[in-house]
């Protein structure tokens, strides 16, 4: 079931539900891609119906923030909880490792894919990753024939929104891996580049806090949420 954040669909999932929903479409027969939109990529989505309609003709959409949680709280229409893309990433990987699916890493800067499968591999035992690349590409044809030519079952594509989801969308009918999924800046998290914030400003929703205080150059960005909150709390009068 998906819920209505204004106009912008979000699969009412726990992080247990989406895993298996993944593990699905991997085993499926066509590509499918999810997309893991946060306050700040819904607010575009609402501005912007091109972005609005490549999230959701995704196969799986997943609230990525407590924000989007939030929203749909105030909608009177509740999201079961939130599904942080990067927890998820590490879930499905975990999963892969126990099914033999193979994994592709795309994305970040030179290096960086590299480090975060060394990484992961290590952490994931029997994962595997069969091959990385950048995200620093002009023609974007190359890359699509080494994703298949490595046999990648799943991709993880941390272009950043919206390149990432247009990546998906523009080569959804040409790759031959399963299961798509657009992770922003997932790949420096794993590489060791970006640390996470405590696991108690986690739990209580206070992650962005912490990513403004190791990066204040975000304030402009952030600034969206309050915006998207605004918007919201208008939604949910419209609808009563």
């Amino acid at each position: 079931m998906r819920i209505d954040v204004c106009g912008v669909g979000i699969d009412n999932v726990t992080m247990d539900e989406a895993v298996a929903r993944a593990m699905e479409l991997l085993r499926g027969s066509e590509t499918a891609y999810a997309v893991t939109p946060n306050a700040e990529i819904v607010w575009e989505a609402m501005h912007d119906p091109a972005l609005r309609d490549l999230i959701n003709e995704a196969a799986l959409v997943l609230p990525d923030g407590a924000g989007v949680v939030l929203g749909a709280r105030i909608l009177g229409t509740p999201l079961k909880e939130k599904v942080a893309g990067i927890d998820f990433a590490g879930r499905l990987m975990a999963a892969m490792a126990q099914s033999g699916h193979k994994l592709y890493l795309l994305g970040s800067k030179p290096g960086v894919a590299e480090e975060a499968a060394r990484r992961c591999v290590e952490k994931y035992p029997g994962l595997q990753i069969c091959g990385t690349a950048d995200g620093y590409f002009q023609d974007e044809g190359p890359v699509v024939e080494a994703i298949n030519a490595s046999g990648a079952d799943a991709v993880f594509v941390c272009l950043g929104a919206p390149k990432q989801e247009r990546f998906m969308k523009a080569h959804q009918q040409e790759l031959h891996a399963h299961f798509l999924i657009g992770l922003g800046g997932s790949l420096d998290g794993f590489a060791g580049n970006v640390k996470r914030a405590p696991e108690w400003m986690i739990r209580c929703n206070l992650e962005w806090l912490y990513r403004l205080v190791k990066e204040p150059r975000r304030l402009g960005r952030m600034m969206r949420l309050p915006k998207f909150i605004l918007a919201v709390r208008k939604e949910a009068r419209r609808r009563k």
